[in-house]
């Protein structure tokens, strides 16, 4: 995209510590050399500690935490921010939140799935294993698609068709 070598994808929830970071780390282990991912929230406090739960959720699956931190999307607003091809909400609060202006005027889609944290007690544990492979399907969605299928324009529709693909 616009000359760079990987497709800069930024998944964004509420308060990023538990969604957008699932994605982050599905992302960094799937996209290989072709996608970089990145995550943020619209609410919440910079680096105050995820939850604890999506690490152990995410390490569980052997996948990566190293790095992930909770961080809001003004962070990728500032000059020298990565511009983004592709930003993909995860949460419906979120979804319906105005964007701030992001460098390299990104496709938008939204992947609905619901936040692990308002589960049962004695069902918390499944409620963020059955989240972090609903991502996982659409994350696998997205690095499949062929090359000709990442234009941004093009990128954009297909990432709001993985929403139901995905499902």
């Amino acid at each position: 995209m616009d000359g760079r070598n990987r497709i800069n994808v930024l998944f964004v929830c509420n308060d990023n510590s538990v969604r957008s970071l699932m994605a982050e780390s599905l992302l960094q282990r799937l996209g290989g050399m072709r996608f970089r991912a990145f995550s943020a929230g619209s609410t919440g406090v910079d680096d105050e500690e995820p939850d604890r739960r999506t690490f152990r959720a995410l390490s569980e699956a052997g996948l990566p935490v190293a790095g992930l931190r909770r961080k809001r999307w003004a962070e990728f607003t500032r000059p020298g921010s990565p511009h983004m091809d592709l930003v993909v909400t995860l949460c419906d609060a979120t979804a319906g939140e105005p964007m701030p202006d992001l460098p390299g005027e990104p496709g938008t889609a939204h992947w609905s799935h619901p936040n692990p944290l308002h589960a049962n007690p004695d069902d918390e544990a499944a409620a963020f294993r059955h989240v972090l492979h609903e991502i996982r399907r659409h994350v696998e969605l997205l690095v499949n698609l062929p090359d000709e299928r990442v234009d941004r324009l093009v990128l954009e529709a297909q990432a709001r068709e993985l929403a139901q693909q995905g499902r």
